[in-house]
């Protein structure tokens, strides 16, 4: 039996703000190029699991609060969010049927989507050196799919949110 809503909104909101934990945490200096943005990976895996509930608005609103929490231009993270959270709706239906390794080619370009949106903004500043730093958190993000999904999965399964 699924849970009521307010049950799931609580998941949901859990699983943004480890999210948002997990942004902001540091790591060693030689593994913080590779830190991916793990609340655009919990988005992505919320708009595909249940899109009629998590959406744009819901994305935008988080990239608010994500670009107050990093000190970013406002509007910079809802605009990255909530842009690829619509493809990841318009294109749930197909995605969510398809093996892990080809939603990992999804969630790379959505990340690179996100990486090229920053750098794009950034360069407008005149504040961006394009680096190979550019590509870690892409890759990582891309490898560390599998793990947020089946961790999610997990999550919903037990807790019965549909």
């Amino acid at each position: 039996m699924p849970q009521n809503s307010h049950s799931g909104m609580l998941i949901y909101a859990l699983s943004i703000v480890t999210a948002m934990m997990l942004r902001i945490m540091p790591f060693p200096p030689t593994l913080e190029n590779f830190n991916p943005d793990w609340v655009l990976l919990v988005l992505i895996y919320w708009s595909l699991a249940i899109p009629e509930r998590f959406g744009v608005f819901n994305a935008w609103s988080v990239g608010l609060l994500v670009d107050v929490l990093t000190g970013r231009l406002l509007g910079q993270f809802a605009l990255i969010y909530s842009l690829v959270c619509y493809f990841a709706v318009k294109l749930h239906k197909r995605i969510r049927h398809y093996p892990i390794p080809q939603q990992s080619l999804f969630v790379f370009f959505c990340l690179l989507l996100g990486q090229l949106i920053i750098f794009w903004i950034e360069s407008m500043q005149g504040t961006n050196q394009l680096t190979s730093a550019f590509w870690f958190p892409v890759i990582s993000g891309t490898l560390l799919w599998p793990a947020v999904y089946y961790v999610l999965r997990l999550i919903r399964a037990l807790l019965h949110i549909a």
